[in-house]
């Protein structure tokens, strides 16, 4: 295998010549062996990163800092990445210390020899286009490294906000589907009133949409970026024309909507951005959790508990008791969602420890915020097309534990009054006897209005009463 020798600040070292990318992410390979997850598990950042470097070459040649053959090998090479090619060498680990320089490091090289091969030079020969003077010029690992975490952000939030509208239709189809399903709804896990299973679905599917909204609202908080702070906002060593030539040259590259913030010395330490972003994936989370508690609860039995609705059956349940089924896509989910709350302190932590002008934590936010948003996206999908589709109804179950419930009496309550209404429920724990039954024997309501009252579609709504109705 031929070899080239780079060097950097710490001295030389042998590079394999099948590798694009150079000493500085080869050092950085072997210094941070700390998740087992390299850039190359992130392909979105990748092209993220790609998209940024693309960006800064066309601001540069426009400013003409750059020659325009260096130009078109550096935006070649971009492409190229951004087409789905030589991932596979971006091999720094994720968490890395340096505030991502070697991940930063790793583009810069990597563009570098694709474009000095595409110029008929070879890999190491960066006389001709060098990583840091030219893939590197006008930046700072400082603004291209969270300009490009945040472009991948972007696109990461809008592909959950996708997912969850997916996992929303699912269960809004299934509320239609149950609209003649008379239930019993409970509080404190005791009967409270009836109502129907299609307001408890479509119950799910508005508080999904509402966390919609908050995603999308949180998207548009990574539109604002820092390109042209360099190292730490006051933009030295680049064109005083460099952030807003940029700017558009981004928004060209990306079709997307970023801006240059306000002011960049605030911008390129303030990541309080993330901190928001984190507490509206907690906030889904923990919301989508308690969705999956209720499907659960809600399907459990068969035969000894709740047993309203059946999810669809996908794996032997046990390796010792035969025929059990379990209630697996829901706790997959239910997993999901701890494993973001629980990021959700580590992003925190990571956003607060900043100091001064630069937070260098940004690799463990990058990591956990990627993690999250891939998790939530596979797990809603999942619940989605795997369980929530599939679900069915026990509608007779479902009537018949309405009717057999003490809960039932507060639907007589306006008729029967309280003390009445206490009396019959009383009875009804006592003797096991059903309301439904009590009323009648006690003659408190005839038969013909007792019916009408109990009949589902006069129980689930408001009504008006009149004096005449009551006993």
């Amino acid at each position: 295998m031929s070899t080239r020798i780079e060097h950097d600040l710490i001295g030389d070292k042998e590079i394999s010549n099948e590798c694009y990318y150079g000493v500085q992410t080869a050092r950085a390979a072997e210094n941070f062996h700390i998740t087992g997850v390299t850039l190359s598990g992130f392909p979105t950042f990748i092209i993220s990163l790609a998209k940024v470097k693309k960006a800064a070459a066309l601001a540069n040649y426009e400013l003409g800092l750059l020659a325009e053959n260096k130009k078109n090998a550096i935006c070649e090479a971009c492409d190229e990445i951004i087409a789905g090619k030589y991932h596979n060498q971006f091999v720094v680990d994720m968490i890395q210390g340096g505030a991502g320089t070697s991940t930063n490091m790793n583009a810069n090289e990597v563009i570098a020899n694709i474009g000095l091969e595409l110029m008929g030079h070879k890999k190491g020969e960066y006389k001709y286009l060098h990583p840091n003077n030219d893939v590197n010029l006008s930046q700072s690992t400082n603004d291209a490294y969270p300009t490009a975490l945040r472009v991948a952000l972007y696109e990461k939030l809008g592909e959950l906000t996708d997912s969850m509208k997916i996992i929303k239709s699912s269960f809004a189809k299934k509320a239609l589907e149950f609209k003649d399903v008379i239930k019993m709804g409970r509080t404190q896990l005791q009967d409270a009133v009836p109502m129907t299973l299609e307001q408890e679905f479509r119950t799910y599917a508005v508080m999904i949409g509402e966390d919609i909204q908050r995603v999308i609202e949180a998207q548009q908080l990574v539109r604002e970026m820092n390109m042209g702070a360099t190292a730490i906002g006051t933009g030295i060593n680049a064109h005083h024309d460099y952030a807003k030539t940029v700017e558009a040259k981004l928004q060209e590259v990306t079709g997307r909507p970023f801006v240059t913030a306000g002011d960049l010395v605030e911008a390129t330490q303030d990541t309080g951005a993330y901190v928001q972003i984190s507490g509206v994936l907690k906030r889904v989370a923990t919301k989508m959790s308690k969705i999956c508690n209720d499907l659960r609860l809600l399907s459990s039995g068969p035969r000894t508990g709740f047993g309203e609705i059946n999810l669809p059956a996908m794996q032997p349940g046990s390796s010792i008791m035969p025929g059990k089924v379990n209630p697996v896509i829901p706790e997959v989910v239910n997993q999901v969602c701890f494993q973001v709350i629980g990021t959700d302190v580590a992003v925190t932590m990571a956003c607060e420890a900043g100091q001064l002008q630069l937070n260098v934590f940004e690799p463990l936010i990058a990591y956990n915020l990627f993690n999250s948003t891939n998790m939530m996206r596979n797990a809603f999908e999942t619940l989605a097309y795997t369980c929530v589709d599939g679900i069915t109804a026990n509608k007779e179950r479902c009537l018949n534990l309405v009717l057999n419930s003490i809960g039932l009496v507060t639907a007589l309550n306006p008729y029967l009054g309280y003390e009445n209404s206490t009396i019959v429920a009383k009875e009804a724990l006592e003797t096991g006897g059903s309301v439904y039954d009590i009323v009648l024997a006690k003659g408190l309501l005839a038969k013909e209005q007792l019916d009408e009252i109990i009949k589902p579609e006069n129980m689930i709504q408001p009504k008006n009463f009149g004096l005449s109705e009551k006993k």
